[in-house]
């Protein structure tokens, strides 16, 4: 049985951890900067101690491994450790300290595979105008453009990583070959409100969100407020008032879909005329791809209809998209039985937002073990989660890879 102070102990590991952060409330660890080394000096003390083999990759990516037998494949687990400016300490940081912590419990144990546990540097893209660079190099399709990004001071990210010790020329050299690995498992917080609202402290991820964004221009007529009938006003903010509520009701009634008018501009903008424009966003993410796409299509069919309705001018942009990432299904109920060492019954939900599994799935098959995280917050200074809950994660991490054999997965 595992030791039960595990769970502190993970915690202040976590603590000490927030520790190596800018001034300011919360934490906020850019990537190559001070805090960074110093983040990275931490971990590479638990990685010792769980007797693995250290090393920094060119992209910035520590890694520590643990061997396998004489050509046994890997097995790859991990998270980032940077942060959003004044976020949490538990995003991206708990995926790495807890799988160490679950290999030092496993230091004297033969497993039939090689396990590594990776250290990204730059899941968020808080500094750069890219993100996943250590995920996307392991996979092969990293931008090499993107080395010569600047952040807001004009320092060139090939520069930054040159001066931490990467090597912007090695970075396809870094490229894994799937024949090698056996996959990937992250485990994460939850960054939502689901577990805690079921009474769960973990959950199986199914899927990794898609996601698509569209920029809307609704055009009606500025006019004075006081002197325009109601009947007769070409309102653009109402109609897009309307818009929202219609979007709201569209993705309550669809399972898994979650979207969000998140931005909007009016024009004039002033208090006493009637908004002539409004310019707006519309985010759609969706655990299935073709779930989205069936309420996209409905969505933008009612946008028209509204602005048709109202007599505005419509026009709809699609600037973004990312396909959604499902979890392997052999990993998947590997780690529901795994889960179920805790809990007879199994929870499993979407994630709602992008991890580096979703960069790493093109190498090799991913799965996502969630961990309940208080009042369903994150990215925010008061992010929390338990001890009891670590030490759950903890439980289901162990169990994972004691019963995982190593298996090729398809």
């Amino acid at each position: 049985m595992l030791n039960l102070n595990l769970g502190q102990e993970l915690m202040q590991r976590l603590d000490t951890l927030g520790r190596c952060t800018e001034e300011g409330p919360g934490l906020t660890r850019r990537p190559f900067t001070k805090e960074h080394h110093e983040a990275l000096t931490v971990i590479r003390g638990w990685m010792e101690k769980a007797g693995l083999d250290i090393s920094l990759d060119a992209a910035g990516t520590l890694i520590g491994r643990k061997e396998g037998p004489l050509g046994s494949k890997t097995l790859l687990m991990g998270s980032h450790q940077d942060s959003i400016k004044n976020g949490g300490q538990y995003d991206g940081m708990f995926g790495i300290a807890l799988p160490i912590i679950v290999l030092e419990q496993l230091k004297d144990k033969q497993l039939p595979f090689g396990v590594e546990v990776l250290a990204f540097a730059d899941e968020e893209g808080v500094r750069f105008p890219t993100a996943l660079m250590g995920p996307r190099v392991l996979a092969g399709t990293f931008d090499m453009a993107c080395l010569e990004l600047v952040d807001k001071d004009g320092i060139k990210l090939k520069d930054t990583l040159s001066d931490f010790g990467g090597d912007p020329s090695a970075l396809k050299d870094c490229k894994r070959s799937s024949e090698d690995v056996l996959g990937f498992l992250e485990v994460h917080i939850e960054q939502g409100p689901v577990l805690e609202n079921a009474g769960k402290a973990v959950g199986v991820v199914t899927a990794i969100c898609g996601i698509e964004r569209w920029s809307v221009t609704l055009t009606g007529q500025a006019a004075h407020a006081g002197t325009t009938p109601m009947t007769l006003r070409r309102d653009a903010f109402a109609g897009a008032a309307e818009i929202a509520i219609m979007l709201e009701s569209n993705c309550k009634k669809a399972e898994n879909i979650v979207g969000v008018i998140g931005n909007i501009n009016v024009f004039p903008n002033v208090v006493n005329a009637i908004p002539g424009c409004a310019e707006f966003s519309i985010e759609l993410r969706a655990g299935v791809d073709e779930s989205r796409t069936a309420v996209a299509k409905d969505v933008e069919k009612a946008i028209r209809e509204i602005a048709h309705r109202r007599d505005l001018g419509c026009k709809i942009v699609k600037n973004y998209s990312q396909k959604a990432v499902p979890c392997d299904n052999d990993l998947m109920q590997l780690l529901n039985k795994a889960v179920k060492t805790i809990d007879d019954s199994p929870m499993h939900l979407m994630s709602g937002a992008t991890h580096d599994a979703s960069a790493m799935s093109d190498l090799c098959p991913v799965a996502m073990l969630f961990t309940r995280c208080t009042n369903g917050l994150s990215h925010h200074p008061d992010e929390a989660i338990t001890a009891d809950d670590c030490y759950q994660s903890i439980q289901a991490m162990h169990a994972f890879i004691t019963n995982f054999k190593g298996i090729n997965i398809s």
